[in-house]
């Protein structure tokens, strides 16, 4: 939970401010899996925060949750391009990429059970950054990685947008 905890620090994911009188806050929760080898020996366990997002109202704490997913057609297209060509193909993975995105709207949150700061138990969080269970948050994350593989010359397929 420590751990979970830094990454949001690290990543400026909140603020803690008064909530405004017209709006409500989202709960938070933790989920906890624990992760094991083949032979069944338990090798981590892990702890992510998650809000409340079944909580949120359409039109007033989001509006768009559509994300675009790549077609499966696609990747067995360009598998086949690259070994038709010889290539090699990488994958890779981006660690608490949710906690990455740029949200649009104004979002307010419960302090972190077990995690509220001293003296300030009145304060709400409100996120800077979207968060593992908010219902725009897979669109935030998207946005961003298009923006970046666009600064880096990429560009979306016409055929699979």
């Amino acid at each position: 939970m420590v751990k979970e905890m830094n990454a949001m620090h690290k990543n400026n994911v909140w603020e803690l401010v008064s909530l405004p009188a017209d709006r409500q806050a989202v709960g938070c929760k933790w989920v906890f899996k624990r992760e094991t080898g083949s032979d069944g020996t338990v090798i981590c366990y892990k702890a992510r925060l998650v809000a409340q997002g079944y909580t949120q109202q359409q039109g007033f704490d989001y509006d768009e949750t559509f994300a675009l997913v790549i077609r499966f057609e696609s990747i067995r297209s360009l598998v086949a391009i690259a070994v038709q060509k010889n290539l090699r193909l990488h994958q890779l993975d981006c660690t608490s990429a949710l906690l990455n995105g740029n949200l649009e709207e104004d979002i307010y949150m419960k302090q972190p059970e077990g995690f509220g700061v001293k003296g300030k138990e009145h304060l709400v969080c409100k996120l800077k950054q979207s968060l593992y269970g908010l219902r725009q948050s897979p669109r935030c994350w998207n946005g961003v990685l298009h923006k970046h593989l666009q600064d880096l010359g990429f560009q979306q397929s016409n055929s699979d947008p």
